[in-house]
Parts: C-alpha cells; sequence; structure tokens
C-alpha cells in the first residue's frame, strides 16, 4: 500500500543526489516560474514563505517552509521580492553566512535610488555573497519556456564562485549566462529591463524629426501654394502624394546617416594623424546606431515602393490620363514619342528597382542569423562598398527624378526648392567625402593610420650611462 509513496521518495532522493537544492524567497509571478523552471531540469526546489500554509499556486512538487527553515536546506537563495520587502532580511543575517543570494530584482524607474538594489541587500546582510542576475528574464518567458527572446541572463557579483554557481544553474535550464564584472555593475542591470528600445531612441527620432519637416514642407509648396496663387484646391494630395514625396527623401538621407559617420571618422583619423585617439561622444553614439538608422531607412523605402505601385491606379491620374487623351482627339493631334523622355524614365525606374533590391540586401545581411555566417570581410564587403553603391544607386534614381528642374525658376515656389533637391544634400556630400577618401593618396594614408602608424609619433631617446672601456 504504501510502495508508491517510497518508490516516489526514493526518486526524489535519487535527483537531490543529482542536484542540489534552490531556494527561492518570493511566491510571485517569477518566483513561481523560476520554480517550474528548475523543477523540469531537475532541480529540488524549496520555497520560503512568511505563511508557508498559502502554497496553492506554488509549481508541483516544490516544497515550501518558512523562511528559517527554507534557508537550511539550500546554499543557494533567489530573492524574488522588490526591495520595499527586504525587512525580513537582517534577521536571517546569520543563517546566509557563505550563502549565494541572488537577486533577481527591478525597479519601478532608472536609477531609482542612490544605490543599486543588490549593493544595497550587501549592506544589509554582509555575511552573504550577493549575486545580481536572472533581472532581464521575464516570468512568461520562463513559465512558457520561450526563452529566445530574453535567453541571456546578466550575472554580477564580487564572489566569483558564487558568480559561477548561479552562472551553473542559469546553464542548466537553458539559459546563456554572461558575467558582467563585481557587484558595481549592479546599477546597469537593474536599469538594463526598463530601458525602451535604447539603440533605436536616436535613429526613430531622426527619421520623426525628418518626417515632420519633410511634410510641412511638402504642404506648403504642393498644396498651399496653389490654393494661394491660382485658388486649386488640391488637398487630395494629402494621402497619397505627399507621403510619397517624405518616404523617399527621408529614406535616402538617413542612407546618407549612416554612412556619414564613418566619412567623419576617417576624417578625424587624417587630421589627427592617429587612430589611438578617442572620437567625440556624440561620434560613438551615432556610429553605435547606424544598424537601426539603416532599418529605419529601409522601412521608409518600403513604403516608397509600395505607394508607388498604386499611382495609376488613382482617380486623380486616371483623370488626367483620360483628359490629356480627350484633348489630343480634339486638336485631332498624336503627341509624338520622346525618346529622351523615355530613357530618362526607364533608368529612373531601373536605378530605383536596383537601389531597392541592394537596400533588401542590407538589410537581410545586418539580421543576426545571416550575419553569423558571414566572414568579417563578406559583412564589411555588403555592408560597406554595396552599401555606397546603393547610396550612389538611390541618390542617382533621386537625381533622374528631379532632371533639369532645378534650372527651372517655375519649380521654386515662394523661392522654395523641391523636396527632393532637399533630400539630396546629404547624400552627395556623403558620396563627395568618400570619392576623396578613395582617392589613391588619401586611401594609402587612412590605410597606413589604421595600421597603428602615427605622424606625431614620439621618439624615446634612452641615455646610456654606463662607461665601456
Amino acid at each position: 500500500m504504501f510502495a508508491p509513496t517510497q518508490d516516489k521518495m526514493a526518486r526524489v532522493g535519487e535527483n537531490a543526489h543529482k542536484r542540489d537544492a534552490i531556494c527561492i524567497f518570493g511566491t510571485g509571478d517569477f518566483g513561481r516560474s523560476l520554480g517550474m523552471r528548475l523543477l523540469k531540469s531537475g532541480y529540488p526546489v524549496v520555497y520560503g514563505s512568511r505563511d508557508p500554509k498559502n502554497s496553492t499556486l506554488l509549481p508541483s512538487g516544490a516544497q515550501v517552509f518558512n523562511h528559517t527553515e527554507a534557508l537550511k536546506t539550500s546554499k543557494v537563495i533567489f530573492l524574488a521580492v522588490h526591495r520595499e520587502s527586504y525587512d525580513f532580511i537582517p534577521p536571517l543575517s546569520d543563517l546566509l553566512e557563505g550563502k549565494v543570494l541572488v537577486d533577481v530584482s527591478n525597479n519601478l524607474r532608472m536609477n531609482q535610488y542612490s544605490e543599486s538594489n543588490a549593493q544595497y541587500l550587501s549592506q544589509l546582510v554582509p555575511k552573504a555573497n550577493v549575486v545580481k542576475g536572472f533581472n532581464t528574464v521575464s516570468a512568461w518567458a520562463l513559465q512558457s519556456g520561450s526563452l529566445d527572446a530574453s535567453s541571456q541572463v546578466f550575472v554580477c557579483g564580487d564572489d566569483n564562485k558564487s558568480k559561477q554557481l548561479v552562472m551553473e544553474v542559469a546553464r542548466s535550464i537553458g539559459l546563456t549566462p554572461l558575467d558582467q564584472g563585481s557587484l558595481l555593475a549592479a546599477e546597469e542591470l537593474e536599469n538594463y529591463p526598463l530601458q525602451l528600445f535604447p539603440m533605436w531612441r536616436l535613429p526613430l527620432t531622426i527619421a520623426a524629426g525628418l518626417t515632420v519637416f519633410f511634410f510641412i514642407y511638402c504642404v506648403v509648396i504642393d498644396v498651399i501654394y496653389p490654393y494661394a496663387k491660382e485658388n486649386n484646391d488640391v488637398s487630395y494630395r494629402l494621402a497619397i502624394s505627399i507621403p510619397n514625396r517624405i518616404f523617399p527623401n527621408v529614406s535616402l538621407i538617413l542612407l546618407s546617416l549612416v554612412y556619414l559617420p564613418g566619412v567623419i571618422a576617417a576624417f578625424i583619423q587624417l587630421y589627427r594623424g592617429t587612430k589611438y585617439k578617442r572620437f567625440p561622444d556624440w561620434l560613438d553614439r551615432w556610429m553605435l546606431c547606424r544598424k537601426q538608422l539603416g532599418l529605419v531607412a529601409l522601412a521608409y523605402a518600403f513604403l516608397h515602393v509600395l505607394y508607388t505601385f498604386i499611382i495609376p491606379t488613382r482617380y486623380s491620374v486616371r483623370w488626367r490620363w483620360m483628359h490629356s487623351m480627350i484633348e489630343e482627339s480634339k486638336k485631332n493631334k498624336t503627341m509624338q514619342l520622346n525618346k529622351m523622355l523615355s530613357w530618362r524614365v526607364d533608368l529612373y525606374f531601373a536605378l530605383g528597382m536596383l537601389g531597392f533590391g541592394l537596400y533588401v540586401l542590407l538589410g537581410i545581411t545586418s539580421l543576426p542569423s545571416v550575419s553569423n555566417v558571414v566572414n568579417w570581410r563578406e559583412f564589411r564587403f555588403v555592408q560597406s562598398k554595396l552599401g555606397y553603391i546603393t547610396l550612389l544607386l538611390c541618390t542617382a534614381h533621386a537625381a533622374l527624378f528631379g532632371w533639369d528642374r532645378f534650372l527651372q525658376s517655375k519649380w521654386y515656389r515662394w523661392g522654395l526648392p523641391q523636396a527632393y533637391m532637399l533630400g539630396m544634400v546629404i547624400p552627395c556630400i556623403v558620396l563627395v567625402l568618400k570619392l576623396i577618401l578613395i582617392t589613391p593618396c588619401v586611401d594609402k594614408m587612412i590605410t597606413r593610420i589604421r595600421q597603428g602608424w602615427e605622424r606625431k609619433s614620439k621618439i624615446k631617446v634612452c641615455s646610456n650611462k654606463s662607461s665601456f672601456i
């Protein structure tokens, strides 16, 4: 009658010999999810609770004791409670001596306290080895097993053995631990989950600013101007025409901003004559978000392509075509084929399609799953050399769109140039500067500098005070 129970106890005892028990303080969402994951990985799990009787929501197979009893069962304790609830910890200081206390807490806002939660905890229980970790993993990911989105566990602590022990636990449940150094790094780790798209803020801010600028600019010269001068209401252009002027210009500028910091960095190195000096902080920040700038630029290019596809289906376009045909019929006149215009339009579309194709290639190779299977030289060839070719093709595409309009005064409404002219300024500057950098004499100098040569290298003169007879 009692055989099944004895067999079950024997199996539990056998598992206990395989893995040491893990103690968890905190029975909230994260504590329950972590316990479930540990149990599936073969760890005996013991919960420490103020009310051990209230354990109906805890995962099956886990044991529940009060804090004092739970501490006696494990060397590793996960503290899954908020900082405001640390009041029960100091009385347990003697029992925590030599044990590994893993702080998984996060705050409601960045830099909420003067010191990190982990450092504060270390002051409360100086006898324990406090380790910060697991705070970047969500309870949902632990419970569902969908760990791809947050599989990295950042770990920091002053005791190396304790960190290694926590990292081993992380590996055992399918996570990838990364050692971030001492407990001083805890503040950065606690701020990390509170950041919302940190590398995307600057690109999105630039894109939003350019979008607003070109929208206002295009509304002024393409909607307000005809109404003010000719009393012609063309407000319907706000739906398709205006956006299709905004998207290509913003996309082209963003693409040029991907390569402009590299050009600026090269000229700074040429001016300094060395590579052993830090770039300005604004340039470092700019260079770190080039991938995000490129992906936002690709998104705008996609929108431009989609909006262009629907041009023939628009009512206003079809009306103009029909009106033109009717006018020709009334005059009994047939418009002759303009071969120059045919070449221009065909080249315009050809360069646009080639540029967009390379655009997509740049976006694909920036994906981790693709970039991980190419070597550095291949990645650099695509992202650098093909990137500049993409910029050149897209700039030429915009130039063919404008053709000779920049020479005609009628296109300068209220003295303002067309939007495409503004959109080509930065790309042309980047291409001209790059042309200077690839000239043999300049390229040779940059190569030497990047290989370690310095223009004003200090020569150390050693004086030999010994005399030889």
